[in-house]
């Protein structure tokens, strides 16, 4: 499993600072490519100290744990995480991931760095020593310090409860195999996985009110109920669909406002309102639902956490150089390894497959040092508030703490760095034979190329935005979903409907999609359950 260690099986923890940590008699952190966990521990200490005293960095304790290749391909397969329930998936995505590496088609990453208090690392044990002193810098003080301070985990995560809880998940999905068999656990566990990407909340809820204001609530509605009854409402005969007219204007407003409708948590609301779920299954789609919201921060911020932690690392493995704590050999391998991460293929190379986040995040980092200390002219009409400052430590810290993907590139993406990736804009109408360059480098074409680049980074604008749009429970008990649609981008059918499937499993009763065009409210195209064969 992912969480055992390699080698002897010990582990090194390491909380404390040292300003100077110890070295060998020539004065070096290590020489040569072997290593042992006492020289781990003295290399985190010197790497920790210059974090700390230079960049201010502010991290959780560290527990690094040295594993093997398979075992990385385990903690790959179990999404990364040293404890985790048993899913068939997980079995599929190692023997693929396995596959790869034994055929050659793809390598392991140095390091895993786990968003906990303690924040765990795992190193690679074919590591060389150099390589562990990068990867050290890389994740037990980049990542963890991201971890720790950037406001989406802080409101989002709970590092010092995630692994208590997956170890109860754990146990609690083993328990629930034996009480009613694999088949039924699996089940619920498909369906709900089928959900994660819609299992979050994106935006943070507004808090309960206290029941002295829910009762105060209850009696204004009776009160304005009494003010305006009629009794010609009863003589109204019943509408086609069976309801009476006025609960069309006051019932449905009204159930939707009990249910909290529109939900665009799909595993929260089937959690709270499935009419055929028994509690133990409502428990594993919290679980689910748990895990999703603690991955959902790491996906806005790539750029922002992978470049924060290869700043921090170049910036560290420079810092040790300089002050001969480690020699040329060690440095132009370290060096090396730092160049493949941040290698950035053209557009036109077979092996481009978007925009590195490494090599952007690095760079815009570098950029801001570059601005707080030696601004051009330029720099000081986009960026007035940082050019010049001379404190880029601080400008750093500030963006890492209160920024994502998406806000990031749009505050600090300069003119410069669009000029060093030659970025422009292709605009591709389905209409014209041909591509558009819309935007260049000029001074309108910057701002759009970085509200454009900022956009593509938007989650909220890339992800199918779903959400529950009513149900009457003492009705026909249909689910009805609406998705708008944005730029006319439809969900692939047989993906809907086999999601669609999984969504009744939960339910229980009948469910619908409606595809609503984002800018007009008209209705493109409607999928029900009963549409779907089995």
């Amino acid at each position: 499993m992912a969480n055992q260690t390699g080698k002897s099986g010990q582990t090194s923890k390491s909380g404390q600072t040292s300003k100077s940590g110890q070295t060998s008699k020539s004065g070096l952190l290590f020489s040569g490519s072997d290593w042992d966990f006492k020289t781990l521990s003295r290399a985190y200490q010197a790497i920790e100290a210059l974090a700390i005293e230079e960049l201010h960095l502010d991290v959780y304790p560290v527990q690094m744990e040295i594993i093997s290749s398979q075992q990385m391909l385990d903690a790959y397969s179990s999404v990364g995480m040293p404890l985790m329930y048993r899913h068939w998936s997980f079995g599929k995505h190692f023997l693929y991931q396995e596959l790869l590496y034994r055929k050659g088609g793809r390598g392991l990453a140095y390091e895993l760095v786990i968003n906990s208090n303690p924040c765990i690392v795992y190193l690679m044990e074919e590591n060389t020593m150099a390589l562990q002193a990068l990867v050290t810098a890389h994740a037990a003080l980049g990542h963890n310090h991201f971890f720790k301070n950037n406001h989406l985990f802080r409101q989002w995560t709970d590092a010092s409860a995630i692994l208590g809880y997956l170890d109860f998940a754990k146990g609690y999905i083993a328990r629930c195999e034996e009480r009613h068999g694999v088949a039924a656990v699996e089940a619920i566990l498909d369906a709900a996985h089928a959900l994660m990407e819609q299992g979050v909340f994106r935006y943070r809820r507004p808090p309960k009110l206290s029941s002295e204001r829910q009762r105060e609530g209850v009696r204004e509605r009776l009160e304005y109920e009494e003010r305006s009854y009629n009794d010609l409402w009863r003589t109204l005969p019943p509408s086609k669909d069976g309801t009476k007219a006025n609960e069309t204007v006051t019932g449905i407003a009204e159930r939707k406002k009990t249910l909290n409708l529109p939900e665009e948590n799909l595993l929260y609301f089937l959690e709270k309102n499935s009419l055929v779920l028994e509690p133990w299954q409502r428990e594993i789609i919290r679980i689910v639902r748990v895990v999703a919201q603690y991955f959902y921060p790491q996906r806005q911020t790539q750029v922002m956490n992978e470049g924060c932690a290869t700043f921090v690392h170049y910036t560290l493995m420079n810092m040790l150089f300089d002050r001969g704590l480690i020699n040329e050999g060690a440095m132009l391998e370290i060096l090396r390894n730092h160049s493949n991460v941040i290698f950035q293929p053209g557009f036109d190379d077979p092996r481009f497959s978007g925009i590195n986040p490494y090599a952007l995040g690095l760079d815009m980092m570098q950029d801001i040092q570059r601005i707080s200390t030696e601004p051009t002219a330029e720099d000081r009409d986009w960026f007035p508030d940082i050019a010049g400052n001379g404190n880029w430590r601080e400008t750093l810290l500030d963006a890492w703490a209160n920024h994502r993907d998406e806000s990031f590139i749009r505050q600090y993406l300069s003119p410069a760095l669009m000029r060093k990736w030659r970025f422009f804009i292709l605009a591709d109408a389905a209409s014209e034979p041909h591509y558009e360059v819309a935007s260049i480098h000029n001074e309108r074409g910057y701002e759009k190329i970085r509200a454009g680049l900022a956009q593509s980074y938007d989650i909220g604008a890339s992800r199918p935005d779903i959400q529950v749009v009513d149900v009457d429970l003492l009705g026909d008990r249909q689910l009805r979903l609406e998705h708008k649609v944005k730029n006319g981008i439809m969900l692939e059918e047989a993906s809907r409907d086999a999601t669609l499937r999984h969504i009744r499993t939960l339910w229980g009763y009948e469910v619908s999609l409606a595809a609503i065009d984002a800018q007009t409210g008209g209705t493109l195209n409607e999928r029900s359950t009963s549409q779907i064969g089995e």
